[in-house]
């Protein structure tokens, strides 16, 4: 049985010859900077690999988290501190002190609950994203992007103090953001 029409589909394959893709005798295969065949990427039919181990820099990323929230405690009992200080002042205060130094007083306290529930949030999301890397998504990943930013950004009202808060920001936010980053947090989870 012969096939006399070459653009039959059901004829037989057609002869690879040797040329761009393809090995030609006596000269060893080349990689490919696109794949590992020709037309680039994974081979059809192929999964992509993903990491099977957290990355370095998303590690690293981690125990920046636990840090932040470990120097986020320090400033909470400090704040709480300053905070029993402020109230005994207030408390102590004689009935001859002006009315402008009480309500000085009260915003001041005021000032330090305000510090200490923003202390409280940002501890308790520094714990809950760096515990939830090891199973993380795509949401993991934006989040502690954005936790990232908002550190950095708050870190700069005190810059002196926040220096730390403001260095560790910013490398939490660029191993995350990496290349191994992003494949960690959309690798797909079974």
């Amino acid at each position: 049985m012969s096939y006399p029409n070459q653009n039959n589909p059901y004829g037989p394959p057609p002869v690879q010859q040797p040329g761009y893709g393809y090995p030609q005798q006596g000269v060893p295969p080349q990689p490919s900077p696109y794949g590992p065949y020709p037309g680039g990427g994974p081979m059809p039919g192929m999964q992509p690999q993903y990491p099977m181990v957290m990355p370095g820099g998303v590690k690293a990323a981690r125990i920046m988290l636990y840090v932040l929230a470990g120097l986020n405690l320090i400033g909470l009992v400090l704040a709480v501190v300053g905070l029993g200080g402020v109230s005994r002042a207030s408390h102590d205060a004689s009935p001859y002190t002006g009315s402008d130094d009480l309500m000085a007083m009260n915003i001041g306290k005021g000032l330090l609950i305000a510090a200490i529930v923003v202390i409280v949030i940002f501890t308790a999301a520094a714990i809950t994203l760096a515990a939830q890397f090891a199973n993380g998504g795509g949401g993991v990943r934006i989040g502690t992007i954005i936790f990232g930013v908002t550190t950095i950004m708050l870190s700069l009202f005190s810059f002196p103090l926040g220096l730390v808060h403001t260095i560790l920001g910013i490398l939490v936010l660029v191993f995350v953001s990496k290349d191994d980053g992003n494949a960690w947090f959309s690798r797909p989870r079974y």
